[in-house]
Order: structure tokens, then sequence, then C-alpha cells
């Protein structure tokens, strides 16, 4: 290469090196996609917060509308996460037997609505054209979510607090997760499962799990060792739930079980640690204290 042709290459290298902030210490201007998709989020939470809030405290027919519907959401969006949505009598079926359940449980006709999805599970599992162990476990998840969270509230007396109390641990468990994983790192908690993860960001979770319990007894709400044990364990509940849905997600090659809210993704997304969390809760509940007394075996101890 002569001498004129290597100054010029150098000359090249040298405004390349000039043009990339890299060279010149600059940082590169943030994503805008990043910052927008935090806006939607905090707008959809602004938004949806309240209105689970409200339907909870109003409790009753509202509540459980608001349940079942959100049931039979996560029932079609698991259909769609394993390849089974172009079946429309899966579909059909496996919907039509939660929102009958649900117009049961607003009459108080708990046991009808055990045997309505007792049958609708036969019948879904009977019309899958494949797949039929993941079609009766998506049916399953959804109804187990609708019971679950209608009993807790069904207690007069403490429904309504006790439905509170998970939903603080599972929002402080995912705000704190978030954040500790964000800002602290580390390794990778299941990396297989879920690339972004991190234990940091589990410590961090089940740690602000604890803090909101704490804080619920210091109000006078509970014992502050029972609260921290139901805490703790409804806080890695939550978290197992959203790492199950992740590896269900990661198995049929699906990023986001639906785009049904902004920045969020689906149903699944948002709620798979609150249905693991509120499923536990109403099993702890229920053995304690009861079909009409789930919410105060949750908390008195």
């Amino acid at each position: 290469m002569t001498k004129p042709e290597t100054a010029a290459v150098e000359d090249a290298v040298q405004a390349a090196q000039r043009n990339d902030p890299a060279q010149r210490n600059e940082a590169s201007p943030p994503k805008k996609g990043a910052s927008n998709n935090l806006l939607m989020r905090v707008v959809a939470a602004l938004v949806l917060v309240p209105l689970a809030l409200g339907a909870a405290y109003a409790g009753g027919v509202l509540w459980t509308a608001l349940v079942t519907l959100v049931a039979v959401g996560l029932y079609l969006e698991w259909l769609m996460v394993v390849g089974e949505v172009r079946t429309a009598s899966v579909g059909t079926a496996g919907a039509l037997a939660i929102a009958v359940a649900g117009i049961c449980c607003a009459f108080g006709l708990v046991h009808v609505a055990l045997v309505v999805l007792g049958v609708g599970l036969v019948v879904v599992a009977a019309l899958a054209a494949g797949r039929r162990v993941w079609v009766a476990t998506g049916f399953v998840y959804a109804s187990a979510a609708e019971l679950a969270s209608v009993l807790v509230r069904l207690d007069a007396s403490e429904g309504w607090y006790a439905l509170v109390l998970v939903f603080l641990v599972v929002w402080a468990s995912d705000i704190g997760g978030y954040v500790a994983g964000r800002s602290i790192g580390g390794p990778k908690l299941a990396p297989r499962v879920s690339p972004n993860k991190t234990w940091a960001g589990a410590i961090g979770g089940f740690a602000a799990g604890l803090v909101c319990a704490a804080g619920w007894s210091l109000a006078g709400a509970g014992g502050l060792v029972a609260m921290l044990a139901l805490a703790a364990t409804l806080s890695v509940v939550s978290q197992l739930g959203d790492l199950a849905e992740s590896a269900v997600k990661r198995r049929f090659g699906v990023k986001d079980s639906s785009h049904i809210i902004p920045g969020h993704g689906g149903l699944l997304d948002r709620l798979d640690g609150y249905v693991a969390a509120i499923v536990v809760a109403a099993i702890l509940g229920l053995l304690r204290g009861g079909l009409d007394g789930v919410g105060r075996g949750l908390l008195v101890w």
C-alpha cells in the first residue's frame, strides 16, 4: 500500500472515531423504546390497580364478575401460548364453563361452581385436538385463579383485608425484585427459563414482601411472626409462579402471552405471580377457616 493510500485509510479511521460516541467517551442517547415502554407500564398500572382495588372492596357480584372475566382471559391466552387457540370448540367450551361457574359463585353456589368446572375440564380435554394435558392444565390454572379469588373475598369480615394483603405482598415482591435486579444485577436466577431474573432480584422481592408484612402487622392487622411467615410464603410462591409461566412460554417459543395490557404484555404475564399466591392463600385459609372463613383463616393466627 502506498503512502497516500495509507494516509487516506488513517484519516478515515480517525474520522470514524470522531463520530463514534464510545470513542469520544460520550454516552449513547437513551433508547426511546425503553422509556416509552416504562411510561406505558406506569399508565396501565395507574388505571388497573384502582380498578382491581375498587372491585375487591365492593366484593359481591362486581368482584366476581371481574375475576370471571379475567379467568376467561387467562384461559384463552393459555390456549394461544400452547398453540390450541385454533380449535374454537376448546376455547368456547372452557370459557363458557368458567363463566357459568362465575355466575354460580355470584349467587353463593360455590359447590355447584366446582361441579361445573369439573365437567368443563372433562369437556375441554375431550375436545382438544392435541396437547390435551396442556389444555387441561390451562383450564385448571384459570379455574383455580377464579375460585381462589372469590373464596378469599367471600369472607364477610376478613375477606377484603386478606385480599389486600395478598395484593400488597405480590406487588411489593414484584417491584422490589425489579428494582433490586436492575440496580444490583449479578448472577442469574434461572437463565434457561428467564434470562433477565437475578438472585439479587429474587432476594430483593422477598425482602420487600417481608417489609410489607411488617408494616401490616405494625398497623395492628396481625401478629408479626405470623404475618412475616405468611408473606415469606406468598412472596416465594409468587416468584415461583412467575418462573413457571416463563417456563411455559419458553417451552412454546412465546415472548408475551398477548398485548392486551400496554407495556405489560398479557394477563398471564401480569398475573402469574398473583395467581400462584392467591391459590396458596385460599388453600391455607380454607384449611384453617372453612369455606365461609377463608380470609379469617388466613389472617387470624
